[in-house]
């Protein structure tokens, strides 16, 4: 096939010896699969910001911190520089975050470099070398439900100990293997002590596939893994090691009513913009 712009100088300089065909095309990314000298790996070409869909990216940019002093101003005024700087840490943050999560024992693909905007990382096949499927594109028992919702909610716990949030976690951003569910999508991880959005993203991508895998086994849906690991986590008890049960005593006291309302109101808008993903993988198939 014929070798997108983006990818050309990576042909050009080596890294990629072929680009094999097209596999996704997302709101943030196009999706390739490439040879890089026997292996076969994918590439991942992100898209401007101007034409990336990804809402709100400002929330989950929140508390990233840059070192050079210099970027910082310029992505804070917003001019060229400081786009193309800001536009650079969006994606370094994935790679940060795969290396940081792979140490940590989360599934996620391995990273082998960014450049120039494409990110350049394994392909998770399943046991014929096929491209394993999208977490939303099977079906499973209750058993097999509980098993892989049990990996996930570990996984998500490794991401908090690691400091980290996803922030988009659903059934589109999982992938299944022979071995078990394969986080994907980081470039939007936040900093869990650092952003104030961190809680309630944790608690949406935990109801996101607790939801999901609650379709198949209906008890999972009783479950508080959100709430007792942020818990532990805001107490300074949350480690690597530690066992959660998905059980969470409510406290008794009287509630926030603005809070209330806050909350209502962002799981509106994150129930529309559920919908909005659904209807957007409908669109790619």
């Amino acid at each position: 096939m014929k070798i997108p712009k983006r990818i050309q100088p990576l042909v050009d300089d080596g890294l990629v010896d072929e680009v094999i065909r097209p596999l996704m095309s997302g709101k943030e990314a196009a999706v390739y699969v490439v040879r890089c000298g026997s292996e076969i790996r994918c590439a991942k070409v992100y898209k401007e910001a101007a034409k990336r869909s990804f809402k709100q990216a400002v929330l989950y940019q929140e508390g990233r911190k840059v070192r050079n002093s210099r970027r910082s101003r310029a992505m804070e005024k917003g001019s060229k520089f400081g786009r193309n700087q800001q536009e650079e840490a969006w994606q370094n943050a994935e790679v940060d975050a795969l290396y940081r999560l792979a140490r940590a024992g989360v599934r996620v693909p391995q990273p082998y470099g960014c450049f120039e905007g494409v990110l350049l990382m394994e392909l998770v096949t399943d046991d014929e070398g096929g491209v394993a499927p999208r977490l939303n594109d099977i079906s499973m028992s209750a058993e097999q439900a509980r098993e892989d919702h049990a990996m996930v909610m570990e996984y998500v716990k490794l991401m908090l100990c690691e400091g980290l949030v996803h922030g988009d976690l659903s059934e589109f951003n999982v992938l299944v293997d022979d071995y078990g569910p394969v986080i994907i999508d980081l470039p939007q991880a936040v900093d869990a002590a650092a952003n104030n959005n961190a809680r309630s993203m944790l608690e949406r991508d935990v109801n996101n596939m607790t939801e999901y895998y609650g379709q198949y086994a209906p008890d999972l849906l009783e479950t508080r893994y959100a709430k007792e690991m942020w818990a532990r986590y805001e107490d300074g008890e949350l480690e690597p090691g530690t066992v959660l049960t998905g059980y969470f005593a409510e406290s008794e006291q009287a509630a926030d009513v603005d809070s209330v309302v806050e909350e209502i109101r962002a799981a509106f808008a994150e129930e529309q913009e559920r919908q909005e993903r659904i209807r957007d993988a409908a669109e790619e198939q």
